[in-house]
């Protein structure tokens, strides 16, 4: 009995972590193993040896992102990342005061002493030497602490646009359609391995349960159960009763009674559910008699049922079916009549969710058994959601044709994101009838998703306006205390009330935001860490940086960015195509009007954040003195990138060679030039090359590739067989183009031979010396059948018919 209260003692503490850590830990497929994570930054630890690791650290998660056969998780490599970033900007704040100690201790010393000056004393020359030591090794080691820190902003970054690339090969991946027999035959075929696997399971599961059933188990087993059901039926009706005494009693009649029991009830459904099914699982786990992976996924059901029920709790307490006075939302009783039940239900589909994708893990299910499992789940919770819309749309349809009830009005954003929700059930149901799977799985938990959050949002922003109101009002009786006590005024509190309340709904907001993107890869601390920068007023010079203009300048920037990304897209897959200019043309005129666009949305983001050029004029000027002396070459390439998109001397596609260089244009960017080269590597050119060196573009004239080759034959060969062969073999090879036809011509006749020439276009000068193998090697063969040999010795010239030397289609003559 002893041990049973021990362990209900520590229920509270796992109650705040199981919440606290559900919404991160529920999106995961695998359990998050941390490893290697780096110890806080010490002052008994040296510093450079602890800087070593980082950064042999920091190299290690650069290898593990760039092995394609890496399956360690990409949440994992980016905490790590963070946690690299964060000792050494800890390493940073240590050592920086040691440097400014140094440098204080030298100030002291004063300068050495100039030449003819009286000399200073040994010791103070050799502290003085000792003390520069140390402070050139503390600048380096907070040098590489910087160095460090921005390589792990790099990595985080890396990481997150390769999840994302992956997320996005995700979605468009697609499957067979469930309207398809081959769907259903595959899923057939691994019926027979997926059962193995979930007996395996369910073999697990029985020992646990028998194990947990043992005498020494025994009690405390049934104890949990009990307390668990207790819970669940009689226990939270008793709470909310309770509740509704307390607030009845105690708590003024008004908005924030209404708000606080909403609020409430949600929190009740919540850990009622939620501690029942901790109970549950502490029942049979008591001594810890599970197998690991039991336990974690019985782990994982335990957040899973937190969250469930907080959807169900949610939609309750809109609902409030039993207090319609208390309801929030303006619904009609005929619209809650018919909805009683769907939080339920949708709650119910959440933990089916969870436990189906736990299980898969678990279980290791097939990969048609995944599928199907996810078609199945997306099609349930979108359908589920699509039944309540066309309730709630019937419901306002019998009204109005009734006229005995209009309709109760609701807010334009209810509108908005029920249109959206309608768009979302049939776009998910269409992605898995049309075979896309995983795209139609994350709409469907999107919409639960967004559904929580917009919900929670809606009721945690009347709580805190109706918080504040009750507390602010002056004719309430903390306002009047406040007045009576601090002489504020009432005008002051109703302005402070509605103050509070704007900035508490910015926040709410924000945090939202934060919170829809976390399915993304987003994580409390990264959203707290930038909404904590977010309000910090910086000042540089003369410009000052207000947050609710960088926030407005940001989303001016994000969304010309978005409309100069639609508008280089429709013109370099429609407008563009359909025009007689070729890709190289087409591709630098994108570029260029993407360059220019850019320009103005930045021009369009300064203006919205209230820069104006005076105000950087400063900025201006170092940038002045940046080009001088460094930046030179920065911007000489920029120039020369532009005008390589508008003069056109080469463009994508064209086979250019320089010095060191020959290969074909992938991509012009701003600064530089990608070249493939012969072997298939990238050559990373400098725009200005482009213009201050010559350049040979093999390309840009003539688009056709000459093939050369000249043959000796002994005097008494038949000239016109020889002539018949050379010309059949060019003709009959199908990379040669009959327009220019291909010729063969008696070149010169010497004392032991005469060289015949013959001559063929291709397309493109790249397959000329492929071609011209081909041709010789078949007419080698020819010569073989008609007996005509070659001249003995042998003098065959085969000359390479490139774009250099007089051979060059170029080249006069």
């Amino acid at each position: 009995m002893h041990t049973i209260l021990r362990k209900l003692s520590a229920l509270p503490l796992a109650i705040g972590l199981l919440v606290f850590g559900a919404s991160s830990l529920l999106h995961a497929q695998n359990p998050a193993a941390s490893s290697s994570a780096p110890a806080s930054a010490s002052t008994t630890q040296d510093p450079a040896q602890a800087l070593v690791g980082l950064s042999k650290q920091l190299d290690g998660l650069k290898t593990t992102l760039t092995n394609k056969n890496s399956t360690q998780p990409l949440n994992d490599l980016r905490t790590q990342a963070g946690e690299v970033q964060q000792e050494a900007n800890q390493w940073l704040t240590t050592l920086t005061p040691e440097m400014d100690g140094l440098q204080a201790r030298l100030t002291v010393l004063g300068p050495a002493p100039a030449a003819g000056a009286p000399p200073e004393t040994p010791a103070v020359s050799q502290q003085r030497r000792q003390l520069e030591r140390d402070k050139s090794k503390l600048d380096g080691e907070i040098k590489q602490a910087q160095l460090l820190s921005q390589d792990a902003v790099k990595l985080t970054a890396q990481i997150a646009e390769t999840r994302n690339e992956q997320f996005q090969t995700q979605l468009s991946t697609r499957n067979g359609t469930p309207l398809s027999v081959a769907f259903w035959s595959n899923l057939k075929q691994s019926f027979s391995e997926d059962s193995v696997h979930i007996k395996r399971v369910e073999g697990l599961f029985v020992d646990g349960v028998s194990t947990a059933w043992q005498p020494p188990n025994r009690l405390p087993f049934v104890l949990c159960l009990i307390g668990a059901l207790l819970l669940v039926v009689p226990g939270r009706w008793l709470v909310e009763r309770v509740v509704l005494m307390i607030t009845r009693r105690y708590m003024p009649d008004g908005h924030l009674r209404r708000s606080a029991l909403a609020l409430i009830l949600t929190l009740t459904v919540t850990l009622s559910f939620g501690v029942a099914a901790w109970l549950a699982y502490e029942g049979v786990n008591w001594n810890e008699t599970l197998d690991d992976d039991l336990m974690t996924f019985a782990l994982q059901n335990v957040r899973t049922m937190f969250f469930a029920a907080f959807v169900a709790g949610l939609g309750r307490a809109l609902l409030s079916y039993h207090h319609p006075s208390w309801r929030l939302p303006a619904l009609a009783e005929e619209t809650v009549r018919d909805l009683r039940w769907f939080p339920w239900v949708l709650g119910a589909a959440f933990f089916l969710l969870g436990v189906i994708e736990h299980l898969n893990n678990i279980a290791g299910a097939s990969l048609p058994a995944a599928i199907a499992t996810r078609a199945f789940l997306a099609l349930l919770i979108s359908g589920l959601v699509g039944l309540a819309l066309l309730r709630v749309q019937r419901v306002r349809r019998t009204l109005r044709q009734d006229g005995e009830k209009e309709p109760k009005r609701h807010a334009l954003w209810v509108g908005v994101l029920g249109g959206v929700a309608v768009v979302a059930v049939v776009l998910a149901w269409l992605s898995v009838l049309i075979g896309y799977i995983a795209f139609g799985f994350f709409i469907s938990w999107q919409l639960l998703w967004v559904g929580m959050i917009v919900a929670s949002l809606y009721i945690l922003t009347h709580f805190q306006h109706d918080l504040f109101d009750a507390l602010l009002s002056p004719k309430g009786r903390s306002g009047l205390r406040l007045q009576s006590t601090f002489g504020v005024a009432p005008a002051t509190l109703d302005q402070a009330a509605t103050v509070l309340s704007a900035i508490c709904r910015v926040l709410l907001l924000i945090i939202a935001v934060g919170t829809v993107l976390m399915p993304f890869g987003g994580s409390p601390n990264d959203l707290f860490s930038h909404i904590g920068q977010a309000f910090t007023n910086l000042s540089f010079g003369k410009l000052t940086i207000n947050p609710g203009a960088v926030f407005r300048a940001l989303v001016v920037f994000i969304a010309g960015l978005l409309i100069v990304r639609i508008v280089k897209r429709w013109l370099s897959e429609q407008l563009l195509p359909k025009t007689s200019l070729d890709v190289g043309m087409q591709n630098s005129i994108v570029t260029l009007l993407g360059y220019v666009a850019v320009v103005i949305v930045f021009a369009l983001a300064l203006k919205t954040a209230d820069v104006s050029l005076q105000s950087i004029t400063w900025i201006a000027s170092a940038l002045s003195v940046g080009i001088g002396f460094g930046l030179q070459a920065i911007v000489s390439n920029f120039i020369s990138g532009l005008i390589l998109l508008a003069e056109q001397p080469v463009k994508v596609g064209d086979w250019v060679s320089m010095p060191g260089v020959e290969g074909d244009i992938r991509r012009i960017n701003v600064r530089a030039t990608e070249i493939q080269l012969s072997d298939r590597s990238t050559m990373i050119v400098p725009n200005s090359q482009f213009i201050t060196q010559n350049l040979r573009n093999v390309t840009h004239g003539n688009s056709l590739g000459r093939v050369k080759l000249s043959l000796p034959m002994p005097l008494d060969t038949d000239a016109a067989k020889m002539r018949e062969i050379m010309l059949e073999a060019l003709q009959d090879n199908h990379a040669t183009l009959a327009t220019p036809a291909p010729s063969v011509s008696l070149d010169d006749i010497t004392s032991s031979a005469m060289t015949f020439t013959g001559v063929a276009y291709v397309r493109s000068p790249r397959d000329a010396s492929t071609v011209k193998s081909d041709i010789l090697f078949d007419i080698l063969s020819r010569l073989a059948k008609a007996q005509l040999p070659l001249s003995t010795p042998q003098s065959m010239v085969i000359r390479n018919l490139g774009p250099l030397g007089e051979d060059s289609p170029a080249a006069p003559g």
